[in-house]
């Protein structure tokens, strides 16, 4: 689990460093994943409607309810390497 957290760790680190932006859908999948790897399922009410950003962030998170940690930080990692090829080529 350390070594996975650490994994974890340095790609939480290298998606602030592309070198170019990923879409938003790319940046709400992170965050959804991010959040579930580091608190786990969603444990906040829905942002008001006049609230897009905090609504469409919580969709994200949500949405993932019932993954466990260890799966989403794996998911995490793979995404972010998967940015960083797309990213910064």
């Amino acid at each position: 689990m350390a070594e996975l957290e650490t994994k974890f760790k340095t790609a939480a680190d290298e998606v602030t460093k592309l070198s170019k932006e990923p879409s938003n859908d790319e940046k709400l999948a992170i965050y959804g994943l991010y959040k579930q790897g580091t608190v786990g399922d969603c444990n906040t009410d829905r942002p008001n409607m006049f609230d897009l950003k905090g609504k469409a962030k919580w969709d994200a998170w949500n949405a993932l309810k019932g993954k466990s940690k260890e799966d989403a930080m794996n998911e995490y990692i793979g995404k972010v390497d998967d940015l960083k090829q797309i990213y910064n080529s």
